[in-house]
């Protein structure tokens, strides 16, 4: 259809191709069914073409969306050869993903990471534009897939652009793409429109049309047409129907005036979940009993009645909603006909041929529900979570067995929590709750009900039921699945606050499991959470054990490195998190990776080490909103607000607390609002705001306070102290300092006795010389922030005490790691102390992390290792092409012109 009245969206579209040879976008059109995106697509096609761009399309189809990329084969059947290019573990992965391979996809964002390649080397000949049609029914696969490229254009000459339905949502939404809206044409317009394909209509007939349509240009060319083929009975008949199923009417009424077999051919197309003519000529003649050999010749009349189109291999339907007319005019028997005769013909294709034995099944059959089971089993097998859930969902419904039907339904509910869909999740509990479960199952139930969100939203079960669970199911010989459920109870312990009694209860249940060196990892994270305090000295000796051990994967690092994190062990944290993160990167798995790197920036900004902690933490922070981690992300965003506050970027240090504080109220998440406490009491430290600072810090101290959380209240006192002694309120925090005192009895945490060492001494009076020199005396090794504040504050008290020339020394040294940290404030509050103890003071000089963003951070870090820019972008999620434009950029902020120099730079950084 002409694009009459689409001249705004049309030139937008067009705007957006003309730029993609110097940067990438992403755009998703929204509207009503038959508003034009189709057409608006299309045209911006053919411009692509015209400008010599590469277009690749696919079109999302309701019946194909249980199967497992099937979009994203479409998309990239011509460019399939150019995956040989990839690296190896990018190729395996894509290939396994899109059925060339008998292998397991590592997870969906190695898939991804695969496809942005590939378009970015497709794209070096030429740009390349990307339609994507109808996506609301594309499988979840492709559509995360191309959320992730999506998100990841900018400096890309690739163009997406998806039709999305007015009333679907869709993982595109979730990248927060641009959208286009399109609305009904106007009354000009649509008159232009209508008159172009019908001018002979009667004034009358115009007029109702134009009325009836309401700016839908579908509605305007295809309601005449019916409307002619009908002698005006379609029209007649529709006109108190909805606008969407006017159109499936007028359809219907077309498809009524087909003879016999193309109406048979049609309907086969219409239920089936592909565009093959042999599919669909195998399975017709199926259907009439071999009757006879069908053909191309025998869709002719479908062909003129503007129902369908083909070439010599395909069939496509004119519009979604001509199949979905089929769809609804025939009767339940006739669709289960077509389905049998469907799985009949689609030898070799198990996948497809048990969804239609399935959708042709009038009742409960075990075979087809065990074959719809191997099928989700082949499907999760891909990474296609989505699809594994639908199929055993389906299979439970098939089910003769009801001790299987649960089965089904709980390890479907299991698989979408990875989806972190909650409202699927319910309705598969609903369905299993109805049934009689076993013990086991109930427990499965109850502890998959309480997964989401870390637990902080629907609090059906709390630590002690779950541990109780755990126990149970313990003893009925399955203790991986104890252990998983008590993981949750552990982690009710840290977002939560359960109580002593339920911290006990799961910390027996874990130290009652059997030794089992598989499960090791999790007990001794369960411990860590759980207990910080009481099993700190326990946890401390199995992470010094599992140091030394090797061949620990990176799943069993991650949990050792959240351990080390929960005891204050912050050496140890980055060493695990940070060998967990290199095989998580590699494997795709990042959302594991979000956690992992989390621990690592949090361990590091509590060392000083920020050279890791500013680039990783906006990293895992980035990673965590795309990964559908909420509360994980406002804990992130408050270290990153901590961060913020140590380099002396207070508006930003403030705003991000901000952010972390309204994700973390409304649930109560304890850690959050105690970190978003710590940066409001570092930001107003920073800016010489004692008081304040003091006022902010002692929340977290004040076990009525939501902002308490027994581990991280450990790894503030430092920061109280130094408030507290600046503002006169030294006394007012002793009962504070002696509940901590008690504390580091029970405990071996490195952090909570290093900040004891300092708080001891700047709280001490006339006997603090021998209390500084026993805190600069310890093993500090790996922490120099608290090194060099015990340094500052031994230089402010001997200047206080007029011994100026001793207090220089030490002034000096905590200004030179301040500088080399990156800790501003501090460093400017040493000059200020050596210029009143009578010392000049150079200023300090700018470095790469006050030019560049954390990501240019990361890349230069690492290209100053020696990684090529692919490695890089391996590394990041990132194409290639993409990691050479941030150099680009990095070059003339940094001041330099080549690669050679910027190992110098990183040096000059502190690196």
């Amino acid at each position: 259809m002409p694009l009459v009245g689409r001249a705004t969206e049309t030139e937008h579209l067009r705007g957006l191709i003309d730029r993609a040879g110097t940067c990438g976008a992403a755009l998703t059109v929204r509207g009503a069914p038959g508003i034009g995106k189709s057409a608006l697509l299309s045209e911006a096609g053919a411009y692509a073409a015209d400008a010599g761009m590469r277009v690749l399309t696919m079109s999302g189809v309701e019946g194909e969306s249980h199967l497992p990329y099937a979009g994203l084969q479409q998309l990239l059947h011509p460019v399939r050869a150019a995956a040989s290019a990839l690296p190896d573990h990018q190729r395996h992965a894509l290939t396994a993903a899109v059925g060339g391979a008998d292998s397991a996809v590592p997870d969906i964002y190695l898939v991804g990471l695969a496809v942005l390649n590939l378009l970015s080397d497709a794209a070096a000949g030429a740009p390349v534009l990307l339609v994507a049609e109808d996506a609301q029914w594309l499988d979840h696969s492709t559509v995360s897939v191309l959320a992730f490229v999506a998100r990841r254009l900018e400096s890309e000459p690739v163009v997406l652009l998806a039709s999305i339905r007015d009333g679907f949502h869709s993982r595109l939404d979730d990248a927060q793409l641009p959208e286009l809206a399109l609305p009904p044409l106007t009354a000009e317009h649509a008159a232009e429109l209508l008159d172009a394909h019908a001018p002979e209509l009667s004034p009358e007939l115009r007029q109702r049309f134009l009325a009836e349509s309401a700016g839908n240009p579908l509605a305007l060319t295809e309601l005449p047409r019916a409307t002619r083929d009908s002698g005006g009975s379609a029209i007649a008949a529709a006109t108190w129907l909805p606008l969407t199923t006017r159109l499936e009417r007028a359809f219907t009424a077309r498809l009524s005036g087909l003879p016999a077999l193309p109406r048979t051919l049609l309907q086969v197309a219409a239920l089936n979940d592909g565009s093959s003519l042999e599919e669909v000529f195998s399975a017709a003649e199926a259907l009439l009993g071999g009757a006879g050999r069908v053909g191309i010749a025998d869709l002719e009349a479908a062909v003129r009645a503007h129902l369908v189109e083909m070439n010599a291999t395909d069939l496509w339907f004119r519009h979604p909603l001509m199949r979905s007319a089929i769809h609804q005019n025939m009767s339940l028997p006739q669709r289960h006909a077509v389905h049998a005769a469907l799985a009949e013909v689609l030898t070799g294709q198990d996948d497809r041929r048990s969804w239609h034995l399935a959708t042709a099944a009038s009742r409960p059959d075990e075979r087809v529900a065990a074959e719809l089971q191997a099928t989700a089993a082949r499907a999760e097998r891909r990474g296609a979570v989505a699809a594994a859930v639908a199929a055993l969902e389906h299979a439970a419904r098939l089910s003769e067995n009801p001790s299987l039907r649960a089965e089904r339904l709980l390890r479907a509910a299991d698989l979408a929590g990875e989806l972190g869909d909650r409202t699927v999740v319910a309705g598969l509990l609903s369905q299993a709750s109805g049934l009689d479960l076993s013990s086991q199952q109930r427990a499965r139930l109850v502890w998959i009900r309480g997964t989401f969100d870390e637990g902080l939203r629907n609090r059906t079960a709390d630590a002690r039921s779950l541990a109780g669970l755990a126990e149970t199911v313990a003893g009925a010989g399955d203790p991986q699945l104890a252990v998983r459920i008590l993981w949750s109870a552990a982690q009710l312990c840290f977002w939560t606050e359960p109580g002593a009694e339920a911290r006990r209860q799961v910390v027996a249940v874990a130290e009652s499991l059997p030794a089992d060196a598989a499960l090791e990892q999790w007990l001794v994270a369960i411990l860590a959470w759980a207990a910080p305090i009481e099993r700190g000295a326990a946890v401390m000796d199995r992470l010094r054990v599992a140091e030394r051990q090797a061949g620990v994967d990176a799943r069993a690092e991650r949990l050792l490195g959240n351990a080390a994190l929960m005891v204050g062990a912050f050496d140890l944290a980055q060493r695990f998190s940070d060998s967990a993160s290199v095989d998580l990167r590699s494997q795709g798995r990042l959302g594991l990776l979000t956690r992992a790197l989390g621990t690592e920036a949090w361990a590091a900004v509590q060392t000083g080490d920020l050279n890791v902690a500013i680039p990783v933490a906006e990293e895992s922070s980035r990673l965590a909103r795309e990964t559908g981690q909420q509360f994980l992300y406002g804990l992130l965003r408050a270290n990153e607000a901590v961060i913020a506050a140590v380099r002396g970027d207070h508006g930003r240090a403030e705003s991000l607390a901000e952010e972390a504080e309204l994700l973390a109220l409304p649930v109560g998440a304890r850690p959050v609002l105690c970190r978003v406490q710590v940066a409001r009491g570092m930001n107003a430290l920073a800016l010489g705001r004692f008081e304040e600072a003091c006022a902010q810090l002692r929340r977290i101290y004040d076990r009525a306070d939501h902002s308490h959380q027994i581990a991280l209240s450990c790894y503030a006192l430092a920061d109280l102290a130094d408030a507290a002694v600046h503002c006169g309120q030294g006394e007012a925090i002793r009962g504070i300092v002696r509940d901590m005192e008690a504390t580091a009895l029970r405990t071996p945490s490195p952090a909570l006795h290093a900040a004891l060492r300092f708080t001891r001494a700047v709280l001490a009076d006339d006997d603090a010389d021998a209390l500084f020199a026993a805190a600069l005396s310890a093993d500090l090794t790996g922490w120099p922030f608290i090194r060099a504040r015990t340094q500052l504050a031994y230089g402010e008290w001997l200047r206080r005490r007029r011994r100026a020339v001793d207090s220089r020394t030490h002034l000096r040294a905590a200004r030179e790691t301040f500088d080399a940290l990156g800790a501003i404030p501090w460093s400017e509050r040493a000059r200020q102390e050596l210029r009143a103890s009578g010392e000049r003071s150079r200023r300090r000089s700018p470095d790469a992390r006050d030019r560049l963003t954390p990501q240019e951070l990361q890349i230069v870090q690492m290209a100053a290792e020696g990684l090529t820019n692919r490695e890089i972008g391996q590394r990041l999620y990132l194409s290639h092409r993409t990691v050479s434009s941030h150099l680009h950029r990095i070059f003339p902020k940094l001041g330099i012109t080549s690669r050679s120099e910027l190992a110098s730079v990183v040096r000059a950084a502190g690196g």
